[in-house]
Order: structure tokens, then sequence, then C-alpha cells
């Protein structure tokens, strides 16, 4: 076994690092420190957030828009339900007034008999037009859907979906008894 002094043993670990100390020093001599601005970056950055649910909602609706919808009930069109809405910012006393009929109707479509993509081209037609004319106020004949299938009406559900994707429609609601009642709709439109 062999007995070594402690105080001998950091001696000569204290000249072993000197020694180290001067090699390194000796081989450093003629480098340059690098400037801290050209430093390249080395921090990991973050990729931009991706609004992933907000891409696909968009898809949804897109997807909904290209293959229409089939059945008007899944919107809350059943036979006899009044229709109503307006557009956000929209006075209640124009909804109010639009409802008990105190605008003149200055133009009327019937879509009675049409299949829902004639109704739909037939319905964008009439609209552009209206409002080529500046008229403010028109009626939508969609009908009650009485001959329609068990599952109610078709054409007042997408009726009520085309008008609420455009802009120039402020505001629409199912019409007086005396005008169609829940087979047609008053539409306000945008001059």
């Amino acid at each position: 076994m062999y007995y070594t002094d402690p105080e001998a043993l950091r001696e000569t670990a204290m000249e072993d690092h000197d020694s180290d100390t001067a090699l390194f020093r000796a081989a450093m001599e003629d480098v340059n420190p690098l400037d801290r601005d050209d430093a390249p970056d080395l921090r990991r950055r973050r990729p931009p957030p991706v609004p992933g649910q907000r891409r696909a909602d968009d898809r949804a609706v897109l997807r909904e828009l290209a293959e229409g919808e089939r059945d008007g009930s899944e919107l809350g069109a059943e036979l006899g339900e009044a229709l109503a809405w307006s557009r956000a910012g929209l006075h209640r006393k124009t909804l109010r007034r639009l409802r008990r009929g105190e605008f003149s109707v200055m133009a009327e479509l019937d879509l009675h008999g049409h299949t829902a993509d004639s109704a739909r081209r037939l319905m964008h037609d009439f609209l552009n037009e209206c409002h080529r004319r500046h008229m403010g106020c028109v009626r939508v004949i969609h009908g009650k859907g009485r001959r329609s299938s068990n599952a109610g009406p078709v054409l007042k559900g997408q009726v009520d979906r085309w008008l609420r994707q455009r802009d120039d429609i402020l505001a629409f609601c199912s019409a007086r008894p005396v005008d169609g009642g829940t087979g047609a709709l008053y539409v306000l439109l945008r001059r």
C-alpha cells in the first residue's frame, strides 16, 4: 500500500493545472475572438402558429357549399315554421317593420316547382337584378313544402341558407299570411 501526503497531491494537481492552462494559452495566442454581432443565432426558432381549427372550419364550409345541402330540415326550416334573420347592426325596428309588411314589395320571384339547382340560379339572377335596379324590398316565394317527402320542405331551408350568404341582403322574414305566410319571404336589400 502506498501512502501519499494529501498536501503533496494538492500541489501536484495545481502544477498540472497551471501547465495545462499555460499550454492552452500558448495554443490560443494567434486566435482573435469573434464579434458578438457576427455570431450565428443558435437558438431554435419556433415556426409561426397555424390556425388548424380555423382552416378545418373553412374547408368544411367550402365542402358544404360545393355539395349543397339536400335536406332543408337540418336548418330548422320545418313545415309551417316562420323564418327571420337580420344582419348584425340592423335596427330592431326595421326588422319589425319588415315582419309587419310595412315595406312595399317592388318585385317577386316564385320558385314553386323548381329543383334546388335551378332555384338557386333563378334567385341569384333575380336578386342581382333587383340590386342593380336599387330595389329595397322583394318577395321570394319558396313554397311550404307540402308536396315534399317526409323530410320536410327543401327549398325553404335552401333559400334561408342562400340569403344568409349574400352581402347585399340586410334582412329577411316570413311573409304575412296574405302574402304567402311561411311559404314566402320578405327580403330587404341593401341599396
